[in-house]
């Protein structure tokens, strides 16, 4: 979707310069994530990780001529080769445990209750999270997606920071089942990187800007999933477990869709007024319909609004965290709490954050010559738009049959049984069933 909306989009938005070394970069940028997510060998996923960096650091300074450009493409070389340096220490550690870089022969090389294990975690925590945007290691992200050509904002945000929380998914299979503490600090991680990530946004004026630290939001959230799963691991409760890691992995998916689609529309809306400042722009909905409307469907699917797509990944954190509480008693009681409390906070953020967005550059009269002379993007930037939009509305209609194929990823990272796994995926697509029901009930109702 990014490379077909960046054809008009770069003929558009490059002036006098040749798109040839964009074009590069992106198809490098795309095959070095390739080779991170099937590489088995340690040497060879550094040597793809180092690729990905490179190449997304010449496309976020495409513009290197301004200033705030180039300073964002070096603060996020500097950011990504520090995390990089802990990544190298962490398979250092794993090389030497096994006696071997291939990612067979890690297995559980270091118990997961050991300190050795525990240091490992700690160095994939700090290399793979600067990679995904975890606070605080956040500093490169709000800087470069604002820089960075719109689809490759799309391609960054949507994908390429995920592969952070790959490589965290991954490191788990090595180290055997994980202590409790590993899923408090992911937990501790998720709530500040979910809280301040959209208090950050909500303060924003540069459209880009505010979707990039909706990034470290949405990642918080990941992030929180992924604690609850690990909690679940340690309790030895796989209905908990696999709540977790399905909402954690399901909200992978659907940020993918709804972020992608918001930075394409924030693009679009660049295209057709030369400008990101929200507060110069305003009734581009009469103008740009089609970029209105479905930047408003990424809207409420990032807000997690039933029945789209958002709302499905939080669900599944929601209950997994309640499901603790069968178990909980005195300070354990605090996992349900903080988890529920911070997934609300994040939420209701996030509708003010992205009712002020849309509000304030699609509703109302223009407030600046630029937005009064605004026009609609061409068939080449919308067909991206309205897909990713379907996306999110179909996947949001389907949630329950979503939730299955991630069932062996579920198994793969929790190291939990496959049919224990199916079980509670199926007691968890009946009550997305539901609940997708009776938000579609509500939203007829609404309408009607």
């Amino acid at each position: 979707m990014g490379a077909i909306y960046g054809i008009p989009y770069l003929r558009a938005c490059s002036g006098h310069k040749s798109p040839g070394p964009v074009w590069f970069f992106y198809n490098l940028l795309v095959g070095g994530m390739a080779v991170v997510l099937i590489a088995r060998d340690a040497v060879l996923f550094l040597v793809a990780w180092e690729v990905m960096s490179l190449a997304s650091f010449f496309l976020v300074t495409f513009e290197h001529e301004h200033e705030q450009v180039s300073r964002a493409g070096w603060t996020y070389l500097v950011a990504t080769h520090l995390g990089t340096t802990f990544l190298l220490a962490m398979f250092v550690l794993l090389g030497r445990a096994c006696g071997s870089t291939d990612f067979a022969g890690f297995g559980d090389a270091a118990g997961g209750a050991s300190a050795g294990a525990g240091a490992i975690f700690l160095l994939a925590v700090i290399g793979f999270g600067t990679k995904a945007g975890f606070m605080p290691l956040h500093v490169w992200l709000p800087e470069a997606h604002p820089a960075a050509p719109s689809h490759v904002s799309a391609l960054m945000s949507g994908v390429m920071i995920k592969t952070g929380i790959y490589g965290l998914m991954r490191t788990l299979t090595f180290l055997g089942p994980p202590p409790a503490w590993w899923g408090w600090l992911l937990i501790g991680i998720g709530l500040v990187s979910g809280v301040l990530g959209i208090l950050f946004a909500l303060a924003q004026h540069d459209l880009k800007r505010l979707l990039a630290y909706s990034s470290v939001e949405n990642i918080g959230i990941i992030a929180l999933g992924l604690g609850v799963g690990m909690l679940g691991l340690s309790r030895e409760s796989a209905p908990m477990a696999v709540l977790g890691f399905g909402g954690g992995l399901l909200h992978v998916l659907n940020h993918a869709c709804f972020k992608g689609l918001l930075f394409l529309g924030a693009g679009a809306v660049l295209h057709g007024t030369g400008s990101r400042n929200i507060d110069r722009l305003g009734g581009l909905l009469k103008s740009m319909p089609w970029t209105g409307w479905t930047f408003l469907v990424g809207a409420i699917a990032i807000c997690g609004l039933p029945p789209l797509n958002g709302f499905l990944g939080e669900l599944l954190i929601y209950l997994g965290a309640l499901e603790g509480v069968h178990q909980a008693c005195g300070v354990h009681l605090l996992l349900p709490v903080s988890v529920a409390a911070g997934l609300a906070l994040i939420g209701g953020l996030a509708m003010a954050c992205f009712a002020k967005a849309f509000g304030i550059a699609f509703v109302g009269e223009p407030r600046s010559p630029e937005a009064a002379g605004s026009h609609e993007c061409g068939r080449l930037m919308r067909v991206p738009m309205l897909a990713l939009a379907r996306a999110c509305i179909v996947i949001g209609l389907s949630g329950p049959m979503v939730l299955r194929p991630v069932a062996p990823a579920i198994a793969e990272a929790s190291g939990l049984a496959a049919e224990t796994v199916r079980a509670a995926t199926a007691k968890a697509s009946g009550v997305l069933a539901a609940v997708v029901a009776a938000g579609v009930f509500l939203s007829v109702l609404a309408g009607g």
